[in-house]
């Protein structure tokens, strides 16, 4: 059985170090170009076949609701940031397709996003790091009878 006081302490400074590493991180993001939320979007998008992703699948990978990710990606649209279509294979479905702009508002920010995470990550050995990302997975995996 685990020890409930080591557990509670390992879970705070979790979510301590996520908060500050969160709050370094994030001041990536200005409204001006793109928001935490809207870089989430393309990076998704982005990474699927001709920039293309559907919109579940990027609901899937947000860290907000499905009506909220609706509202986001129709104010994208509205930037031209990206397309919104109707999926021809799911007729329920939509698709989302960076646009030229968008997808290089995404890789400006991108790569100046990758060197602060690399920058703060780097206190972490390439093992410490590899042992956090495996870590992490694990506590993201639903257990049983949850």
């Amino acid at each position: 059985m685990t020890d409930r006081r080591l557990a509670i302490d390992a879970w705070e400074s979790l979510f301590r170090a996520q908060h500050e590493v969160f709050g370094d991180i994030n001041e990536d993001f200005h409204e001006d170009t793109l928001n935490q939320a809207e870089y989430d979007v393309l990076l998704t998008v982005t990474r699927g076949e001709n920039m293309t992703a559907r919109l579940r699948d990027v609901t899937a990978n947000m860290l907000i609701s499905q009506p909220s990710v609706s509202r986001l990606v129709d104010r994208m649209a509205a930037r031209g940031l990206i397309e919104k279509c109707a999926d021809p294979d799911d007729g329920r479905g939509a698709l989302v397709r960076a646009t030229d702009a968008g997808a290089s508002a995404f890789r400006r920010l991108a790569s100046a996003h990758g060197r602060a995470i690399a920058d703060r990550m780097s206190l972490l050995s390439d093992d410490e790091l590899a042992q956090l990302r495996d870590l992490t997975a694990k506590l993201r995996k639903k257990q049983p009878g949850c």
